[in-house]
């Protein structure tokens, strides 16, 4: 009797429901940034509280991460994806009708909340699906793919939204994301499940660990490579207000600075697979170095640019250097991730990535405010090179190629 050889894994073959969901999603996320602000002035809000709303997305998904975890575990990898999908759906339609209802500017804020808690949980289980159900050679080719797929659906997200607000207004962005998300959650339900490894008989299923110990236990981890990824994000996050903010100082209009923030964004979308690539088959530290390196670099060139094509170039540089970076934040805690614990790990690690990016505007404006632009930009650049440092000493080479 002779067996067939199981067929090798393709991404592929589970391209549209592993991937399709995160870019409708994202599309869905895409549609409304830009308009929140707006909303919320059109309601009465003052400049500061509408920037706040705005702030409650990203609050909401960096507070959550944790219980996201547990959300993914006690439901499963596909359902917290399906409902997570689905709540932002739901809280969208509330944001869509804030304008018709009495206390409209609270309703915008708690729909904003829960935005930023769905897409906690939504990236938490997707990244935890792919880095179980994706051969451990892929993995990099996989999670860039997922980022880049992320960048893709907030870029073109606005789009969408302009073109349907020509003819239903701002709320016309909110149903864009209604929509996309409502799509997200019904594509979701095809995610094919994970098929457990079957244990010996005589082995007892190991307890599940709690998130303190799991913290206790790769506190070293935590530590070393989760402070480089602290320091990536809060340079990825920097780099969205330095641009817009250089350009306004150097007297340029909103037409220009968009024109360049479009096209570092562009550049950003390309080269997302090459990079996955390359860190599957060299190493991770192929792409953390250099990207961060890159990053680091740009920045510091932008508070010494003069005008519209050194400001372009440098914004190109930034954008390709966060291109190759897609999806390393989630590579390196797919790798470090243990079998037993690896949600309550994800969870903890994605905390880490949310404080970075949260603590590096703040930052930039800390410094800007006791010494000027161009030292708060600089500043930011060096937390390039500090990253690079860290992932440099601290990223085993070819550590994803063993068993562990």
């Amino acid at each position: 009797m002779t067996t067939t050889a199981p067929a090798p894994f393709s991404l592929r073959s589970i391209a549209v429901p592993a991937f399709g969901p995160a870019l409708l999603f994202s599309i869905g996320e895409g549609a409304i940034l830009p308009v929140v602000a707006l909303s919320a002035r059109d309601l009465g809000a003052s400049v500061a509280v509408a920037a706040l709303i705005v702030t409650l997305i990203g609050l909401g998904s960096w507070f959550f991460n944790l219980p996201a975890s547990l959300i993914t575990l006690k439901f499963g990898e596909r359902w917290a994806i399906v409902g997570a999908a689905a709540a932002s759906a739901l809280a969208l339609v509330a944001a869509a009708v804030s304008p018709l209802v009495p206390a409209g500017l609270w309703l915008l804020a708690a729909a904003m909340l829960v935005v930023g808690m769905a897409a906690s949980v939504f990236s938490l289980a997707r990244q935890k699906y792919l880095t179980e159900a994706v051969p451990v050679v892929l993995r990099a080719r996989a999670l860039s793919t997922l980022g880049g797929v992320n960048r893709i659906g907030i870029f073109i997200g606005p789009f969408i939204a302009v073109a349907v607000m020509q003819f239903s207004g701002i709320t016309g962005a909110y149903w864009v994301g209604v929509v996309a998300m409502a799509a997200a959650a019904v594509l979701s339900l095809t995610i094919p499940d994970l098929v457990a490894k079957p244990a010996p008989g005589d082995v007892v299923p190991p307890q599940q660990p709690t998130m303190r110990s799991v913290a206790a236990s790769h506190a070293g981890v935590f530590l070393s490579v989760g402070v480089g990824v602290l320091l990536l994000s809060a340079l990825r996050a920097s780099r969205q207000v330095v641009i817009p903010l250089w350009a306004e100082h150097l007297g340029m209009d909103a037409t220009q600075a968009s024109l360049i923030y479009g096209l570092s964004g562009a550049i950003d979308m390309l080269v997302f697979y090459p990079a996955g690539k390359l860190m599957d088959r060299k190493g991770r530290q192929w792409v953390a170095v250099p990207s961060t390196l890159i990053m680091g670099t740009a920045m510091l060139l932008i508070p010494v640019s003069t005008g519209f094509v050194g400001l372009l170039l440098a914004a190109l540089l930034i954008g390709f250097g966060n291109g190759i970076s897609s999806g390393l934040n989630m590579t390196l805690g797919a790798d470090f991730s243990p079998d037993n614990g690896r949600g309550q790990f994800l969870g903890i690690w994605r905390f880490m990535a949310d404080a970075g990016a949260t603590s590096g505007p703040v930052l930039l404006s800390g410094i800007t405010a006791v010494a000027s632009l161009g030292a708060g930009v600089a500043a930011t650049g060096v937390l390039g090179f500090a990253a690079a440092a860290v992932f440099a000493v601290t990223i085993p080479r070819l550590r994803h190629r063993r068993n562990y």
